[in-house]
């Protein structure tokens, strides 16, 4: 596994692939120190990416992932990429394409092990509700992602 940091306007990134695949994105805490290893082409694509979605010039991520979860994790996370920038679905509506209740599509929103990229920020609740957000300090770094992006919560 290789990691790389990257500064963000929603705090220190931690970036880490497992080959040729990125496997998560997380939070760094104050004390990690960036690793003197050479950086990975898939982690040079991905700071590259994220630099460029935070300067708001990159509305969708292309880079292959690796995460690792069940079946229905995956089908979420997999639902989350096809969010459009700048646009939200619901965690009942996602639920509903899935066959599932709205709490497990929440729960798979909650262990996305690659937020930002895998958008879990665009699934609101009814209503156009926060609902949650378990990356960063929680729903005041959502807001700040969906802001980002030019979406305005009711």
């Amino acid at each position: 596994m290789s990691i790389c940091y990257v500064t963000s306007p929603v705090g220190r990134l931690a970036i880490e692939a497992d080959h040729d695949a990125l496997t998560g994105l997380r939070w760094a805490s104050d004390g990690e120190r960036a690793h003197d290893q050479s950086m990975s082409p898939v982690l040079k694509e991905a700071m590259h990416q994220l630099e460029r979605y935070f300067a708001r010039k990159l509305k969708r991520f292309e880079l292959p992932l690796a995460a690792r979860g069940t079946d229905f994790q995956k089908s979420v996370w997999k639902m989350m990429s096809e969010i459009p920038y700048g646009e939200t679905a619901t965690y009942g509506g996602m639920a509903t394409a899935l066959g599932s209740g709205p709490r497990a599509v929440g729960m798979a929103c909650g262990r996305n092990p690659i937020p930002v990229i895998v958008p879990c920020h665009r699934v609101l609740g009814s209503g156009g509700k926060e609902g949650g957000f378990s990356g960063g300090q929680g729903l005041p770094t959502k807001r700040k992602l969906l802001a980002l992006e030019g979406v305005v919560l009711l």
